[in-house]
């Protein structure tokens, strides 16, 4: 499967592609199954921190578990957050790292310059997609600044960031984006964020506060970047109702990362064996897809045989 080509015909279809972040390699086998099981197209996906501040260990570690269970009927590698700037500050020499991941089989891959000025940002991503463009790999980007992972917390209450609109993405700026920077997908802020709490995300096991979208920006931010597939990241939590206005309204892959992690590390801290933190997982990863967030099978709509 292609991936520019499964997420395009998901925004078309009004569905989503869900993708799943794995910080923990056994997470890999529960979560396809899940996706086979419901009949779907998600994608497996890591970003940096997690194999720098997990158990992900790198890129090609989870590639060589994901190529080991993959089910190309149902399933995606994606490379997610390699920021131009991490959360602690510190500049990271990105385009290496992704040729890593692109060389290991990757389908997808996302640079993060979200804490660059706009026109950095823009010569950012269009070197990743100039890099991709061999592999015929598809690039997102980010623009805004989806709150979560900054070292300490974001140092407010989620109230207050939603009121705010701190971070949000400006649609002026989304619609020069999407001309100049090549990317396929864009994430944008508008409400979530990443992690478990918003004013502490080194607290993994608390619940996360039930967010919000401005489902009016995103409309507007889908018809500034003519149509382009808009990613929502920090989708656990998140009001379903929310949830499924967005993909009403062109969000067409969402990121899954604290409903199928608390599951796991809940089960081993609990005494459990990896295989009962695996069914957890498939359980939660099921649920995520019936329920949450209507995707089952997704797959009669975006794949191509």
């Amino acid at each position: 499967m292609n991936a520019r080509e499964i997420v395009r015909k998901a925004r078309e279809a009004r569905t989503v592609i869900p993708a799943f972040n794995i910080p923990y390699l056994p997470m890999v086998k529960p979560v396809i199954a899940a996706v086979r099981d419901e009949d779907a197209v998600a994608m497996i996906q890591v970003a940096r921190l997690e194999w720098e501040k997990f158990e992900s260990e790198s890129p090609e570690a989870v590639a060589k578990e994901y190529f080991k269970w993959k089910d190309e009927k149902h399933s995606l590698l994606h490379l997610d957050h390699v920021p131009a700037i991490d959360e602690d500050g510190m500049a990271v020499d990105y385009l290496p790292i992704i040729e890593r991941a692109l060389k290991a089989g990757y389908q997808s891959v996302m640079v993060d310059g979200s804490r660059l000025s706009l026109e950095e940002n823009i010569r950012c991503t269009q070197s990743v997609v100039e890099l991709a463009r061999p592999f015929d790999a598809a690039v997102e980007a980010e623009l805004g600044a989806v709150a979560g992972h900054e070292a300490g917390g974001i140092g407010i209450t989620y109230e207050e960031l939603f009121l705010s609109r701190k971070g949000f993405t400006d649609v002026a700026e989304a619609a020069l984006f999407a001309k100049k920077s090549g990317c396929d997908w864009l994430s944008v802020a508008t409400g979530s964020f990443h992690g478990s709490v918003a004013s502490d995300v080194n607290v993994r096991a608390q619940k996360k506060p039930e967010a919000r979208l401005d489902i009016e920006h995103i409309a507007r931010l889908s018809k500034a970047t003519g149509d382009m597939p808009l990613v929502l990241h920090g989708g656990s939590g998140i009001r379903q109702e929310y949830i499924l206005d967005a993909i009403q309204n062109g969000v067409a892959k969402i990121n899954i990362a604290t409903d199928i992690r608390q599951p796991y590390e809940a089960a081993l801290s609990g005494g459990r064996d990896v295989e009962c933190a695996r069914e957890q997982v498939y359980i939660k990863a099921r649920w995520v897809i019936r329920d949450f967030l209507k995707a089952s099978g997704n797959r009669r709509f975006v794949a191509v045989e």
